[in-house]
């Protein structure tokens, strides 16, 4: 078989993969294999970590490849979180590994805010806010990318879900020392989920999954809102987030599209409800849509138009960098 592609989605909770043939994907996530890891792709000095994600990508493509007959894979899009401010190691190490270890020839790396707005709205100019663990805001208008956010847990992400998380867990331990603006059932959660709070530091800390552990307390903040003044407040906050980043993007002419996407949106009414008003309030002229799909089908929608010759979206050295390997088959 040829004209194979593999196309992958790594976020902060885990990375997912599809391998397919040029002209099945059709944009889809279908293709002809897919599997998933549950293991975030480690950051460090270099930033991402480019040996540890071929070590969870390559078993699973080779695998895929064996079991649907896929046997060239010749384009790579590897959409990833944090690559456009911790990519330059992926960028380096990346296209040379695809080759030499699954003949890629033609491989894209790009931010995973790409591959958001990619899946979610195709190539019409307009803005995607990107909400999972992290926030990003990404919008075009055909000529060139912008962005806003998605500088991590630590400086921003602002209203995703790991911030939620920690602002709810910072109302528990303001409950905890008796401080103003502390919440007695985000403390009694926080608990149930982690044990005493005095040793959440001790636990959470040392983590290098640390957005993902605060992440996973996002839905304990959303299911005392009804009752709670402190969380309901925290959900109305990053709602004013989200929507300031989608501002900062969305194209000022004509009528753009508006999406949001992300596993974030299933907290439900408690944050869905406030972020609706505040996107009507700061975009007026914005068409809001629903998402057609998520990031990993920006990815193989990305493969397929590379594969076919026809990507439309505009290029990028830190958002969607496109290079054609020496090597590759």
């Amino acid at each position: 078989m040829s004209g194979g592609f593999l196309s992958v989605d790594s976020g902060g909770s885990g990375l997912r993969v599809v391998v397919g043939r040029a002209g099945d994907g059709g944009g889809g996530t279908e293709g002809l294999g897919r599997r998933s890891s549950r293991e975030p792709v480690r950051t460090g000095e270099r930033g991402i970590d480019p040996a540890h994600l071929l070590a969870q990508v390559l078993p699973m493509a080779r695998a895929l490849s064996a079991e649907t007959g896929v046997d060239r894979l010749s384009t790579v899009v590897v959409g990833a979180a944090g690559l456009a401010t911790l990519g330059d190691a992926l960028r380096a190490e990346l296209p040379g590994a695809l080759a030499r270890e699954l003949g890629a020839r033609t491989v894209a790396l790009v931010a995973d805010a790409v591959t958001a707005y990619v899946g979610a709205l195709g190539p019409r100019a307009g803005a995607v806010v990107a909400a999972g663990t992290g926030l990003i805001a990404t919008g075009t208008d055909l000529v060139r990318w912008r962005r806003a956010d998605g500088w991590g847990h630590l400086l921003g992400d602002c209203g995703g879900g790991a911030w939620i998380g920690r602002a709810g867990l910072e109302a528990a331990l303001r409950a905890h020392d008796g401080r103003q603006g502390g919440s007695p059932l985000l403390l009694a959660r926080a608990e149930e989920r982690f044990g005493p709070v005095t040793g959440l530091p001790g636990r959470l800390y040392p983590r290098t999954d640390r957005p993902a552990v605060l992440a996973s307390f996002a839905p304990d903040v959303a299911a005392c809102a009804a009752d709670d003044p402190v969380a309901a407040d925290v959900l109305r906050a990053a709602a004013r987030h989200m929507a300031d980043s989608a501002a900062a993007v969305c194209p000022s002419d004509g009528e753009p599209r508006l999406a949001v996407t992300g596993g974030l949106l299933k907290l439900g009414d408690p944050l869905v409800v406030p972020l609706e008003e505040a996107l009507a309030k700061r975009l007026p002229h914005a068409r809001r849509t629903a998402a057609e799909g998520d990031p990993l089908r920006g990815s193989v929608r990305i493969a397929t138009d590379l594969a076919a010759g026809s990507l439309t979206v505009p290029g990028d050295d830190r958002m969607l960098w496109v290079t054609t390997v020496p090597g590759g088959r």
